[in-house]
């Protein structure tokens, strides 16, 4: 089965913009742009997932030492 994808509309902004030519600062430019963007909502994200979850800096400490590997078993 072969489903067919719509391009979003972020995917349909983008393709408006290769229309026009633009050199590699520009290019960098728009890339560190977009990079920035979706850098700052992840961030905005995260704030607001420490707030609602009432996370500190102690769960991240206890996430990181937390072992949730199982013991190897031989057989």
């Amino acid at each position: 089965m072969v489903a067919t994808q719509k391009l979003t509309n972020l995917q349909l902004e983008l393709l408006k913009l290769f229309s026009f030519q633009v050199n590699e600062n520009q290019l960098t430019e728009i890339r560190d742009i977009l990079t920035k963007y979706f850098a700052d909502q992840a961030t905005a994200e995260m704030d607001n997932l420490w707030t609602d979850k009432q996370w500190t800096n102690e769960t991240m400490d206890n996430w990181v030492n937390e072992h949730l590997r199982t013991p190897y078993k031989e057989q």
